[in-house]
């Protein structure tokens, strides 16, 4: 019973938080039956059986809810980050990714045959760019964007009859990632790291903004990546490859279902573009390689952006937080029926994703309390780019002439 009671008092709490985005009283207690029909054990979250839970004689209401009411589903986005960030607190990672939904048809907004790992193949579905905040208190999703192929952004009619936004042009997911990384940083989300899987990482517009931002970053890229210096050209993974073995450092990168999940990790800092750091820098790039322990031919890299007192320990813990939001998308889905829609319109996409955003959040504000309660120069003939210096590898290249104006990426 007082488990129950908290469980209430907090629903009410979530409610409060965003009743003023409906300006209805009957939309705001339809909007209360859906959210809490979300969170309820039932069998499937389509419109029938929301509306049976909820003692609706018919899925009508909640299809107005989510289809032809007037309400601002970015506004409630809005709402949700910030009642994320309050309930798991300052210094957190925010994490970029996207997630499949199976569809039939081609009448969805945004549906068509497209990779997704949600089935592990190209199917017929549509694709959410998402973000999730996580820190040591919990994890929860606190964005969203719908990515819209080519072939809808350049079919007018077939976007207006989805009701898409005249508007809306063609993104990439990169572009997605980018704007919603952009939006929750100005909205003052407290993430001092952001990390994504090669998709956004390889990507060397998304890692610039990140720096511009002013936020570190720790991004997965492909083994093919380039890594450019005055030092030279060389891919990770040849790079790596070169790293001698006490270059290797066996740490964990955050406790799993069994316990610390231990790899082991190479990295090395590259060095400073002064065109963009200046001459005191304040943060450094790293690459950075992760090999597991039972089989070391399974080495995943990353390069990193980081503030100049962090540690190999520190960057490996920030790659390790990727994970969270894959289980943010099994809970979403197994728990809030963030999957289990059956809107085709847009704007109806954006409604029920956000409500489900919303119970998701409360269920990681209670799992947060319920933890809290209960209660890491080279030789010409055979150049080599490491480098140890000061107990750590770096990579070594020669100083640029003074006055010299680089354009250097990695």
């Amino acid at each position: 019973m007082a488990e129950a009671q908290v469980w209430a008092a907090e629903l009410d709490t979530v409610f409060a938080r965003v009743a003023g985005r409906f300006a209805r009283a009957d939309l705001r207690w339809r909007m209360r039956d859906y959210l809490r029909s979300l969170l309820a054990p039932v069998a499937r979250k389509n419109g029938w059986q929301l509306a049976e839970y909820a003692g609706h004689k018919t899925p009508d209401g909640f299809q107005r809810l989510l289809n032809s009411s007037v309400w601002d589903a970015d506004a409630v986005r809005d709402d949700v980050r910030d009642y994320v960030a309050e309930r798991l607190g300052s210094g957190g990672v925010l994490i970029i990714d996207d997630t499949g939904f199976i569809k039939k048809g081609t009448a969805s907004a945004g549906v068509g045959r497209q990779y997704t790992g949600t089935s592990g193949k190209i199917d017929n579905c549509q694709i959410g760019v998402f973000a999730a905040y996580a820190t040591s208190r919990g994890r929860a999703l606190v964005d969203r964007e719908l990515y819209l192929l080519k072939a809808w952004t350049s079919d007018r009619e077939r976007c207006r009859a989805a009701k898409i936004p005249d508007e809306r042009e063609f993104a990439t997911k990169g572009e997605l990632a980018k704007a919603i990384v952009t939006r929750s940083l100005a909205a003052g989300l407290p993430a001092h790291w952001v990390t994504a899987d090669e998709a956004y990482g390889q990507e060397w517009k998304f890692r610039r903004l990140l720096e511009e931002l002013g936020v570190g970053y720790v991004v997965a890229v492909p083994k093919s990546q380039q890594v450019k210096s005055l030092a030279g050209f060389w891919r990770i993974d040849e790079l790596i490859a070169q790293a001698p073995e006490d270059a290797w450092q066996r740490l964990s990168c955050g406790d799993g279902a069994k316990g610390p999940r231990v790899y082991d990790w190479a990295s090395a800092k590259l060095p400073a573009i002064s065109f963009f750091d200046g001459d005191t820098p304040t943060h450094h790039r790293w690459v950075l390689a992760r090999r597991s322990l039972t089989r070391p031919d399974e080495i995943a890299y990353y390069f990193a952006y980081a503030p100049v007192a962090c540690t190999v320990a520190d960057l490996a813990r920030v790659a390790g937080m990727r994970w969270a939001i894959e289980e943010c998308f099994q809970a979403a889905k197994k728990e809030c029926g963030l999957d289990e829609y059956e809107v085709r319109r847009y704007v109806g996409w954006y409604r029920h994703i956000t409500l489900a955003m919303l119970a998701h959040a409360f269920l990681a504000g209670l799992a947060a309390d319920a933890a809290k309660a209960a209660k890491t120069t080279p030789p010409a003939s055979s150049p080599s780019p490491w480098q140890r210096s000061a107990g750590s590898w770096n990579i070594s290249c020669p100083q640029p002439e003074p006055g010299a104006i680089l354009e250097i990426t990695h």
